[in-house]
């Protein structure tokens, strides 16, 4: 059987099929037929010049079902489960590729887009490479560190000035803690060495003026409370005496046993900074040879070198003058941020999607 090819110019008229041996012409309808379904004797048609026809139009007609490109929209792109994937590596802090890809598996097995088990089966190997393919994108943009089959939230990037602000910030907060706890430490040697000369001055009176008696001692630690001669004072006790109600109609003051000890003189004059050489050796002599530096400072008035070099006015007025630097230059760039809200993330896909970009992943 011999065909004839008609020519571009004659394609509005009949065509016909000339068959050996036989003058006999079969009119035809004014359209081409494909002989064969198959790919290699496929002929494009001739007819359609408005380009209107899609190429997955053709591929959905001659590919099997498996490896159609999903053209829809109800398929979830990348972007999608890459926030579905950082919201659960951010919830969880530390976890693994299965227990992300095993609990988003559960979650979409259960809604409308996976009915037959077939496409179940489908849904589930395609969930699976876009969680490996989340966490990859994750991973190149340093929200998350993998190490073995660990995976860690390291938390989303922030732009340039509000990383500077939280550190400068941060720094403020640690040289406050910092300044709080020398504080206590230098409120500790002092009560240690009020306690010391305590110990020898009462070792010194006894030794001339034998034992005290017992209502004449008080015991520590104990609270003064000051107040004017003419304050009515009304005081309830507890029947065991663990608990004192006071209701003054006038100012009043409280006093701890530490403030009284530095009123009778046993600090030396450490707490006001006027110390004498001699006491100042002898406070020495009642600390650790490691705190001894701070009896120093306390003594001469000065502060920690250490401190002073971290937290200085210096310091914070260049850092003040570089945040400027930085907030003017940040609102001259009307680029887009480093990286959006999770709010920004929509549902809904873009044409594009990323089945063919993962394809030859194969995922364990």
């Amino acid at each position: 059987m011999k065909k004839t090819v008609l020519k571009p110019s004659d394609a509005n008229k009949v065509q016909a099929t000339i068959l050996q041996g036989s003058p006999q012409m079969i009119a035809q309808e004014p359209s081409m037929t494909v002989v064969s379904p198959s790919k290699n004797n496929f002929i494009s048609p001739i007819l359609d010049h408005s380009g209107s026809r899609k190429r997955n139009e053709v591929e959905n007609r001659y590919y099997p079902e498996p490896k159609r490109r999903r053209s829809d929209k109800g398929g979830k792109g990348l972007r999608h489960f890459s926030m579905k994937v950082c919201e659960k590596v951010r919830k969880k802090g530390t976890t693994s590729y299965n227990e992300v890809a095993d609990e988003l598996v559960n979650e979409f097995a259960t809604s409308a887009l996976m009915n037959a088990s077939a496409e179940q089966q489908y849904d589930q190997k395609n969930i699976r490479r876009r969680v490996y393919d989340a966490l990859n994108v994750l991973m190149a943009m340093n929200i998350i560190s993998k190490e073995k089959k660990e995976i860690r939230w390291l938390g989303l990037p922030t732009n340039s000035i509000q990383e500077c602000i939280n550190l400068v910030q941060e720094k403020q907060e640690r040289c406050d803690r910092i300044k709080h706890k020398i504080q206590q430490l230098k409120d500790l040697i002092l009560q240690q060495i009020s306690f010391k000369r305590l110990v020898e001055r009462n070792s010194e009176a006894e030794r001339l003026y034998g034992v005290p008696a017992p209502n004449s001692a008080i015991q520590l630690p104990f609270i003064i409370i000051n107040t004017s001669k003419k304050t009515v004072i009304d005081c309830s006790i507890s029947n065991d005496k663990t608990e004192y109600l006071f209701v003054f109609d006038d100012k009043f003051e409280i006093h701890d046993d530490i403030e009284v000890l530095k009123r009778m003189g046993l600090v030396m004059g450490l707490d006001k900074g006027e110390c004498s050489i001699d006491d100042l050796q002898k406070a020495k002599s009642m600390v650790p040879k490691s705190l001894e530096k701070y009896v120093l400072q306390m003594a001469t008035g000065d502060t920690d070198p250490v401190l002073a070099e971290i937290c200085n006015a210096s310091s914070s007025a260049e850092e003040q003058a570089l945040l400027n630097s930085m907030r003017s230059n940040d609102e001259g760039d009307t680029s887009m941020p480093i990286s959006p809200s999770l709010q920004e993330f929509s549902d809904d896909e873009s044409d594009v999607h990323f089945e063919d970009l993962s394809s030859d992943l194969d995922v364990n």
